[in-house]
């Protein structure tokens, strides 16, 4: 007796149905849309949450909003971005403070205080008294634009200050400017308001 014999199909292998181009760039312009969508209601929301927070903030009468003009603290602060200074004389080495001059206020950082001995080299390198300062916020190290002759000793209830963008600011190495007093200080700046994606406190 003959073996019965499988059946055999030849079965042709289903291809997968392509859309046609009209519909991937429909479906491709509905997602973008919904990026820019979101994209959007996120900067909004954040502008409304800076909105309450400085609102409240000034409530308090302890802060005040200033807005960076120039990039002499570039990288820490940018031109036309908004920090906020908390309302303070209470100040440390290391801190961005804002002080008035010449009928505004300028954003520096504390690298002395009074009877600190300043000392900076050829390549830019930061002394006070003998010890060399790590400055990890700086772009690059430079002396700049400067006119004291090193050892500098800061005066009584004086303040020396280095902007982070060391080639081009203005500072207490200018003999116009000089040192800060007291009475020249507005705050530390203590959170960086705008823009969004740079929110944040403020070393």
């Amino acid at each position: 007796m003959d073996k019965e014999q499988p059946e055999t199909e030849s079965l042709e292998q289903e291809k997968p149905e392509i859309p046609p181009i009209a519909l991937i760039r429909e479906e491709l312009a509905r997602e973008e849309a919904k990026h820019a969508f979101r994209k959007t209601l996120w900067n909004v929301s954040a502008a409304l949450i800076v909105a309450a927070a400085i609102t409240a903030l000034m409530a308090t009468r302890l802060f005040i909003l200033i807005r960076v003009n120039g990039n002499s603290m570039n990288p820490t602060l940018s031109d036309s971005e908004i920090i906020i200074l908390r309302q303070t004389k209470e100040i440390e080495r290391g801190d961005v403070i804002g002080f008035y001059y010449g009928g505004r206020v300028l954003l520096k950082r504390v690298i002395g205080r009074e009877g600190d001995e300043i000392e900076i080299d050829g390549e830019g390198n930061v002394f006070v008294n003998g010890e060399k300062l790590k400055e990890d916020y700086l772009a690059e190290q430079s002396l700049g634009k400067c006119e004291l002759d090193f050892p500098y000793r800061v005066p009584e209830g004086m303040t020396f200050v280095l902007g982070d963008n060391r080639a081009i600011s203005i500072d207490s190495r200018i003999r116009t400017i000089g040192c800060v007093e007291e009475e020249q200080i507005v705050g530390r700046a203590v959170f960086r308001a705008w823009p969004a994606k740079r929110m944040g406190l403020l070393r």
